[in-house]
């Protein structure tokens, strides 16, 4: 069989009724993501952990938008969450954080338990917490969002998309958690065969609230579109893989 290599430029439309949730989305990529599941016709639930700001985003979304608080790092707010949305086809994983800190010699215990319990523990409870959903579903897909900076084949070798970047080593609380979530894409992928199409989105360098004071980075619009590629894969899509928001595979 012939590897996949780079998506289909054009998005596959989803069934009427799909239903699909999107994790950290009052704001950046996770609110463009709903705004364009939402202009696709599907029924959207915007999950923040902040009520304000989430009922906020919902409301500006408009019809067939909800809103669900999920922190991440708080299980009992997933379980109550999974509860009340009941229905699912579509999980994006895109609520993450960024604790800061440099390299070894520069990055607390801390600020490395706070990127794991929330871009990898969360993720993955989150996941489980859906999983009864998603399996009820005609054509399940989980999308996580995760970052090329977590790619060991991009960090261990020359690669001009790293032309911006900090020194080596650097982000080691940020890159490493982003490279366990390619992990757990892959091994969940293998794990869930029924039909599950699991994937996970390089969604580039964009300007969002992960970085604060950024200048640079594209339009979060572009990542949006690319994780829309693969929450709309057809049952014979890829799954297990790293794409860029562009649609073109990215090495592990």
């Amino acid at each position: 069989m012939t590897e996949i290599t780079h998506l289909p430029a054009e998005l596959r439309p989803p069934e009427p009724g799909t239903i699909a949730l999107v994790t950290g989305a009052s704001s950046g990529i996770g609110l463009e993501t709903a705004r364009q599941l939402r202009d696709h016709g599907l029924v959207v639930w915007v999950a923040a952990r902040d009520v304000e700001r989430g009922r906020a985003a919902a409301a500006q979304l408009g019809a067939d938008v909800q809103f669900v608080r999920i922190d991440v790092s708080d299980p009992m707010s997933v379980t109550e969450a999974a509860e009340q949305v009941g229905a699912l086809d579509i999980l994006i994983n895109n609520a993450g954080v960024n604790p800061g800190g440099e390299d070894i010699t520069g990055t607390s215990l801390e600020q490395l338990r706070n990127a794991y319990e929330t871009n990898v523990f969360g993720l993955i409870g989150v996941t489980q917490a859906f999983l009864p959903a998603l399996r009820r579903s005609a054509h399940p897909r989980i999308v996580n969002v995760s970052s090329g900076t977590g790619s060991l084949t991009w960090n261990s070798g020359p690669n001009p998309q790293f032309d911006w970047e900090r020194p080596k080593g650097g982000g080691l609380a940020y890159r490493s958690s982003k490279t366990a979530v390619n992990a757990v894409t892959m091994l969940t992928a293998q794990a869930l065969e029924d039909g599950f199409k699991v994937n996970a989105l390089a969604p580039g360098l964009r300007r969002t609230n992960l970085v604060p004071g950024m200048s640079v980075g594209g339009d979060p619009t572009e990542a949006a579109t690319g994780g829309l590629r693969l929450a709309f894969l057809p049952d014979d899509g890829p799954t297990g893989a790293l794409w860029s928001w562009d649609g073109t595979r990215v090495p592990w």
